[in-house]
């Protein structure tokens, strides 16, 4: 969920300044920057549009709320992620143990939305990284794999836009982040196959480069670990 008081805009910008440079930024309109309550008022007009046209009645007293109630869940909820000034706030210490093994965060929740229909992805990201300079406080993971999963997405792209985040705020190609996710645009509608799941990675510096240390992630990844 959004916390204001624990974003970063200037970090934020620069991020996806990043992101762009890389090729792997969210494909962004001129409508970028239309404040906040404009892009709400926005979205409840165009959708009230749409129920219009799929002949629902718009006076009736469970329906009449719904373009506002949707234009708010689009902008604050759903997609809070495509403005910049939401990123979050990020804690890093120096490394001063020089600690050069594995930080692992497995099975980070997952909720966004596939920018082709608009339907629900849930699923979950694991992420190893090896610390050089700069240690991350560990929920920043979480919070940086939701602020790019707050947004109209395709897999491939968030894993992306997850592992450039982390190279350009802990200063290391080492890191590692897989998805594993329940795609609805496939399990809901088209072809309905409701088994399947799609997963995907993205590996970088020494998990690219050395089989045992990608090993030993995925390892660690898939184990089961009971804690009490």
């Amino acid at each position: 969920m959004l916390d204001k008081t624990k974003t970063d805009p200037i970090l934020g910008r620069k991020v996806n300044a990043y992101l762009k440079e890389k090729g792997v930024q969210t494909p962004f309109s001129s409508y970028y920057e239309f404040d906040t309550e404009k892009k709400i008022v926005e979205v409840a007009g165009l959708f009230e549009e749409i129920i219009k046209i799929l002949g629902l009645d718009l006076e009736d007293d469970s329906i009449q709320e719904t373009p506002m109630r949707v234009g708010k869940m689009f902008v604050n909820e759903l997609y809070w992620g495509l403005d910049f000034d939401n990123f979050p706030k990020i804690t890093t210490v120096e490394n001063k143990m020089k600690y050069n093994e594995m930080v692992i965060e497995r099975n980070i929740k997952i909720f966004s939305n596939c920018e082709h229909h608009f339907i629900t992805i849930d699923g979950i990201c694991n992420i190893g990284y090896i610390p050089r300079n700069k240690v991350l406080g560990l929920s920043k993971l979480n919070r940086i794999v939701e602020y790019f999963a707050r947004r109209p997405q395709i897999q491939e792209r968030l894993g992306e836009q997850i592992y450039y985040a982390l190279e350009y705020i802990l200063e290391t190609p080492d890191i590692a982040v897989t998805i594993t996710a329940n795609h609805y645009c496939v399990k809901s509608r088209g072809v309905g196959d409701v088994n399947s799941s799609t997963s995907t990675s993205k590996m970088g510096g020494i998990f690219l480069s050395n089989s045992n240390a990608k090993q030993e992630f995925l390892q660690f990844i898939n184990e089961k670990v009971y804690i009490n």
